[in-house]
């Protein structure tokens, strides 16, 4: 009787460690994952702060390899790029579901944004690139990767272009987690977040934002085709003869500020042996270098000048 009474006794414990045993809770999202998603990993932890550098979680902030002027750091330049093939699919994260866009026509977006640094700096994105803290590029929940988009600091009316590459945030409302250089530009490193607009761009309005952005001018552009300029070429290498094909470094809405952005690219690729010049075309003043022999040869100059200037230029054919 008494063997009896001990096996339902153990029965009975047995049962009740089970039923008390916690279950893991499975999220599953794209790696790694931002600033604030981490975050939910270690909620009781004290954000660290730096005197200047804005509030951040411990263990994260600025690196110590900063380059010298930030600001001379070329924006994303939107290009075509085809959708990636797993970053796209609907996830979970944190108990709620996200169903990334399809299409970011039209896309406009208000909120607040934060950056992340040092912590990520060298791990994978969600598109599984390697996250580059000093480049332009962003996170967001819904955005196609890749995609490219507009933000604007609401305080200030300080714009960028970064290119969407990463999954997040998802805590405290926020709608973007930016790149340190993206922060920094945007003159909110010093206060941790700010409330920005955010705005989809594609390549066929793209606007590069490395000079100050300028109002549309009140008097049309008339004429198409190479526009005037007081600046030497950077190099005096005979143009391929007869040939329109072209690489575009960026298009803007004033002459004065292309002017400005080919000065920079002149002084990048001086030794590029290719003539840099203005071309007006769709009420866009563009800045292109060439000719080249023929697309082959553009295509593979863009490759080259995206390993020198951080962003790859667009085929444009005159």
């Amino acid at each position: 009787m008494s063997k009896q009474i001990a096996v339902l006794i153990l029965a009975t414990l047995v049962l009740a460690a089970c039923g008390s045993t916690p279950q893991r809770k499975l999220e599953t999202r794209a790696t790694p994952a931002p600033v604030e998603d981490r975050a939910a990993a270690a909620p009781a932890a004290a954000p660290a702060a730096t005197p200047g550098s804005g509030g951040y979680l411990a263990g994260d902030g600025p690196g110590a390899d900063a380059p010298a002027n930030l600001d001379a750091i070329p924006d994303a330049v939107p290009s075509n790029e085809p959708p990636h093939r797993y970053a796209n699919r609907p996830y979970v994260a944190l108990g709620k579901t996200y169903t990334p866009l399809t299409n970011a026509a039209n896309f406009k977006e208000h909120g607040t944004a934060s950056w992340y640094g040092k912590k990520f700096h060298g791990q994978r994105t969600s598109s599984g690139e390697v996250y580059d803290m000093y480049g332009m590029t962003a996170a967001h929940p819904t955005l196609p990767i890749p995609s490219y988009a507009r933000v604007t600091n609401a305080a200030n009316q300080k714009s960028v272009v970064v290119r969407i590459n990463d999954r997040g945030p998802f805590l405290h409302g926020r709608v973007m987690d930016l790149s340190y250089t993206a922060a920094h530009k945007l003159g909110i490193i010093g206060n941790g977040s700010a409330e920005i607009e955010i705005e989809s761009i594609t390549p066929n309005v793209m606007t590069a934002a490395i000079a100050p952005v300028e109002p549309v001018q009140s008097k049309p552009l008339e004429k198409s085709g190479p526009a005037a300029s007081s600046t030497p070429p950077a190099a005096s290498a005979a143009p391929a003869a007869g040939s329109n094909v072209y690489l575009q470094l960026g298009a803007f809405k004033s002459q004065e500020a292309a002017e400005s952005f080919m000065a920079k690219m002149r002084a990048e690729l001086a030794d590029a042996g290719k003539l840099i010049n203005l071309f007006i075309k769709d009420g866009l003043v563009r800045v292109h270098v060439g000719p080249y022999a023929n697309q082959n040869e553009a295509r593979s100059s863009a490759e080259s000048l995206h390993g020198k200037l951080g962003f790859k230029p667009m085929l444009n054919l005159h």
